[in-house]
Order: C-alpha cells, then sequence, then structure tokens
C-alpha cells in the first residue's frame, strides 16, 4: 500500500510538472523572437557568442540582458550595469511578493529555484494558475507547476538565444523586423482576459497611463514608479471592495 502511494505522489508531480509547462507554451511562442533578437544583438556586437549564451543561463531576465549588452557594447563601468539592470529587475519583487504565500511553506533549496526561474511570463502563467479554484492535491503540488512553467520558458530562452547567436550575423538587421511585438501581443492575450474586475481594470489603466507619462524619465524609473502606482491601486480599490463586503455581510 505504501508503494502505491508513493507511485501516485511521484505521478501527481510528474502531472503537475508537465501542466505547468504546457499552459505556458503561448508564453514559449511570444518569448522565442526575444531570445532570438538577443543572440543576434549578441553576435553583431562586440561581445563574445558564448557570452551571451553565458548570461542567459545565468542572468536569465531577457530585459536586463537587452540593457547589459548595449552598455557593455558602449564600454560602460560595471558599477553602472549593475545598478541598471537591478532597476529594472525590481520589478521581480512585486513578483515574488505575490505568490510569497504561495510558497512560504517551501524549503529555502526550493524558493531559491523558484526565484531564479522567475519571469515576467511564468509569474503570469503561475499566477493565473493561483487564482482559480484548485483542488487540495492541485494545492499540495502546485510549486512542481510553478516548477514546469519556469523549466520550459528557461529552456525556450536558451534554444532561442542560441538560434539568434548561431544566424544573427546572417541576418543583421533581425532586432530591427518587428518580431518582438509577438511578446506584447502575448501578455495582451494573457492580461486582458483578467481585466474583468475593477480593482484589475484600475490597475492595469493607473499603470498604463503613468507608464507613458513617464516614459523619458532614465534608468527604466517612469516604468518602475508606473508599476508601483497600478499596484497600490489594486490595492487600494481591492481593500475598499472587501471592507464594503465586510459591512454588507455585516448588515
Amino acid at each position: 500500500m505504501k508503494s502505491v502511494t508513493v507511485l501516485s505522489s511521484r505521478q501527481q508531480k510528474t502531472g503537475m510538472l508537465l501542466r505547468g509547462a504546457r499552459d505556458t507554451l503561448p508564453m514559449l511562442v511570444g518569448a522565442a523572437p526575444f531570445g532570438m533578437i538577443f543572440g543576434a544583438l549578441v553576435a553583431t556586437s562586440p561581445m563574445l557568442p558564448w557570452h551571451g549564451q553565458l548570461m542567459s543561463l545565468t542572468v536569465y531576465a531577457g530585459s536586463s540582458q537587452f540593457i547589459a549588452a548595449g552598455l557593455v557594447a558602449s564600454h560602460t563601468g560595471m558599477l553602472v550595469i549593475w545598478l541598471t539592470t537591478l532597476i529594472v529587475n525590481l520589478r521581480h519583487m512585486l513578483y515574488a511578493a505575490t505568490l510569497l504565500p504561495h510558497v512560504a511553506h517551501l524549503s529555502s533549496r526550493w524558493r531559491w529555484l523558484l526565484g531564479f526561474l522567475l519571469t515576467d511570463e511564468t509569474f503570469a502563467v503561475v499566477a493565473g494558475y493561483h487564482q482559480r479554484v484548485l483542488s487540495a492535491d492541485e494545492q499540495r503540488y502546485a510549486h512542481w507547476y510553478f516548477l514546469g512553467s519556469g523549466l520550459a520558458m528557461y529552456g525556450n530562452w536558451q534554444v532561442w538565444t542560441l538560434v539568434g547567436l548561431l544566424f544573427g550575423t546572417l541576418f543583421p538587421q533581425l532586432q530591427n523586423m518587428g518580431l518582438d511585438y509577438a511578446m506584447v501581443a502575448t501578455f495582451l492575450a494573457i492580461v486582458v482576459p483578467q481585466l474583468s474586475r475593477i480593482p484589475q481594470l484600475a490597475a492595469a489603466l493607473a499603470a498604463g497611463s503613468f507608464a507613458y507619462l513617464l516614459q523619458g524619465m532614465p534608468y527604466k524609473l517612469g516604468l518602475m514608479a508606473a508599476v508601483l502606482i497600478g499596484v497600490l491601486t489594486g490595492m487600494a480599490l481591492s481593500k475598499r471592495g472587501a471592507q464594503d463586503g465586510q459591512k454588507g455581510g455585516a448588515a
């Protein structure tokens, strides 16, 4: 009986792992051109090809990699590169804070691994997963779903970075062909269906408006400010809605 239970547990973990990867497939399509453009950018820059692949393997942050590659090519100091990429990646703290209640019970090893694999795309998939009504088993093995999504995105990014590195010199203007719009279209397809409630809609409108108004700020500070404003707007309206619901229940 014990062996049967262990086998069932393994099957559930494997199933959740594959389910996370499967649900991330639309994001893989959107990220593919982005990874290929990064590889092509490195291939046509003073950087060596293996620098680009190593960056994808260890940094694994698309926006920061693009910025870092540009700064390296312009011979910018390492401290400036570190600080700039840090500012760009601060949004991941918001992602981590959102998902923390779902991973707080895990060991440090698990949290470090999932933290490394956390990207915009994986966050969108995993956050959407936790918004559904989950069974006890789905909640118990949710971190395997997270892992499946993260590993799918990680492998996808490595493959398309390599493709860009190998063939980027043949298409030196690849980054100007509009392929990056595939990422935008993918995010729109995921975000728009989630705007059915007032807090989410208000947060999106606030973040979008301030991102446009503050786009002239250096080091992507305007984008970070817009994200914070959007988050605070959504939190304020969600809290107000919860308070109104409690008052209505008490009445």
